[in-house]
């Protein structure tokens, strides 16, 4: 009897030893590289530089640029890596104020539609619509002007998602 008992304890420890290794962990979810947030960011979202999470390699082709400071959305559906850092408000010029949003879920062809206003008021508004003609990854390069300096809040759409962050701009 126990020589049959023996195997049978011996098969199931195998079987759970190479269930409990081919699970996914929290650890293998996120980039290894450190990041930190940054004091410039405004409202609820942080102005972060170092290591991104995988799901943004992978949704920008892994081609995303690597030596600049990002935000990430709420949801965390959307980064905009920021080329123009600091941005500025009004007609940014020599650098423009240029974003790359790169979008979690697939664009489907869709537009990036882009609406903002100052952080806790209604006016002044900006619109902007970007195709979905940047590749490779799930990218749209953008450049969002804003007619004044201070904490703006942006609404991004695409396809069936949606997203929310906040930038902020500093006077010329």
């Amino acid at each position: 009897m126990r020589a049959a008992i023996a195997p049978m304890i011996a098969l199931v420890l195998v079987a759970c030893s190479a269930e409990a290794t081919t699970r996914p962990t929290a650890a293998s979810a996120t980039s290894a590289a450190p990041t930190a947030a940054v004091t410039d960011g405004c409202g609820s979202t942080n102005v972060l530089k170092g290591g991104i999470p995988d799901w943004l390699d992978a949704a920008g082709g892994h081609n995303n640029p690597t030596s600049l400071r990002y935000v990430i959305a709420h949801p965390p559906l959307v980064a905009g890596f920021l080329f123009s850092d600091p941005l500025h408000a009004g007609r940014a010029q020599n650098p423009y104020n240029k974003i790359l949003w790169v979008v979690r879920t697939p664009r489907n062809g869709s537009s990036l539609t882009i609406d903002g206003h100052p952080l806790g008021a209604v006016t002044p508004t900006v619109h902007e619509v970007r195709p979905a003609d940047s590749g490779p990854g799930e990218i749209y390069p953008d450049g969002v002007d804003v007619p004044s300096a201070g904490c703006w809040q942006f609404d991004l759409r695409w396809a069936t998602s949606h997203a929310q962050v906040e930038l902020n701009y500093l006077a010329q």
